[in-house]
């Protein structure tokens, strides 16, 4: 094989490795990759042309190697400025996307602090959530703790809204039964509220979902007709109906909300057997109506005691006014015996003078001491 040929050769590979590796050093540059793609697909076409005039005449070889070094010596030269300004573009392609990737990094640092601060506060919300969670399983646990929490919950209820001297706790019946607390009316009688909700039916509902409300409407029943039984004495004193303390306002919406196989509202079957279930929020409103009525009834009982005591003063006064009339009857009279005895004073003490001047009393002065004649007014003066 002809040298030349195998040089020529060897020219083009390294010619196609050059052009090859400008190409991927210049994707950023169109243009100049258009012009090396040219020239490119010229040498391939001299190539070409090289080889098919191999066949025809081996003359030509030499100036084929001058094209081809004329051509290598361009396509060195567009490779060289094509690498100087690929250069000049990487530079600042670099500088740019270092200062990009700078900002991005600092959001990036930003947004994971914050999102490590509200990870943080989740965490302690789900711990505060779990504290509670883990409080209320433990209220919910057991009878005597699930009766504390209800018994608590409405004793503070009692003490916000109702003087003491108005309702008792833990009131026994001659029975032997204890109700939780008992509200006193007027003439002796009672209203009794029971706090021991069957709060383990309740939990069961909230961990079962549905399949576990006929459990929780059949204990509330229960507990209705026990309430109804132990707690509505009448010869005790209660009143006709009782109070079923639901200490949640979402276990008492669940209450309202549920009804057994036929239709009936659980709370209708409460108020059936004379069982009023209130919720912390309802008995809070029915102890302030409690108390404004007892309130009222006092000032009623005040007004009629007042009322009394006035209707008591009328007569008092009335009997002074007779008193004080017989009085001035008394003093009139008084006043006219003072006056009747200040005349025969007057009448003696003339008659008494004139005895004692030795001269003889006329008849006139005997008859006026003896008070059957009055003097005339000059011997009254004159005697005076």
């Amino acid at each position: 094989m002809n040298p030349l040929w195998i040089a020529a050769a060897l020219f083009g590979l390294i010619l196609i490795g050059l052009v090859v590796w400008v190409l991927v050093q210049n994707t950023q540059d169109q243009k100049k990759n258009e012009a090396l793609e040219s020239q490119m697909n010229e040498l391939r076409r001299d190539l070409l042309g090289l080889s098919t005039a191999q066949t025809h005449s081996t003359t030509k070889l030499e100036t084929i190697a001058d094209a081809v070094a004329t051509r290598l010596e361009a396509v060195t030269t567009a490779v060289r400025d094509g690498l100087k300004g690929s250069a000049e573009v990487s530079s600042k392609i670099t500088s740019e996307a270092q200062s990009a990737m700078s900002t991005e990094l600092r959001n990036t640092r930003e947004q994971l602090s914050q999102m490590q601060k509200q990870i943080g506060e989740v965490q302690q919300a789900g711990q505060q959530m779990h504290q509670t969670a883990q409080t209320l399983e433990n209220i919910l646990g057991g009878t005597k703790s699930r009766g504390s929490f209800g018994e608590v919950t409405l004793e503070r209820l009692l003490e916000d809204a109702l003087p003491r001297s108005l309702y008792d706790l833990q009131h026994r019946f001659r029975s032997g039964e204890v109700a939780d607390a008992v509200i006193f009316l007027r003439d002796k009688k009672l209203v009794t509220i029971d706090s021991k909700f069957p709060l383990d039916a309740y939990r069961r509902l909230t961990t079962e979902g549905e399949e576990a409300r006929k459990g929780f409407i059949s204990a509330v029943k229960l507990h209705a007709d026990a309430i109804a039984r132990k707690y509505i004495v009448a010869d005790e004193g209660t009143l006709d109906f009782a109070m079923l303390f639901v200490p949640s306002e979402t276990v008492y919406y669940e209450l309202l909300m549920s009804a057994d196989s036929k239709g009936v509202m659980l709370d209708a079957y409460c108020r059936e057997k004379k069982i009023i279930a209130v919720s912390p929020n309802t008995l809070y409103a029915h102890l302030c109506v409690i108390d404004m009525g007892m309130r009222g009834m006092q000032i009623e009982e005040n007004a009629k005691h007042l009322s009394d005591d006035l209707r008591g003063l009328r007569t008092q006064l009335d009997k002074f006014g007779e008193s004080f009339e017989r009085i001035g009857t008394h003093l009139k009279n008084v006043q006219l015996s003072y006056a009747d005895a200040d005349k025969r004073f007057d009448k003696t003490s003339n008659t008494l003078d004139t005895m004692l001047s030795g001269a003889e009393p006329s008849q006139a002065s005997l008859e006026y001491s003896q008070g059957t004649l009055a003097l005339p007014p000059a011997t009254a003066k004159k005697s005076a």
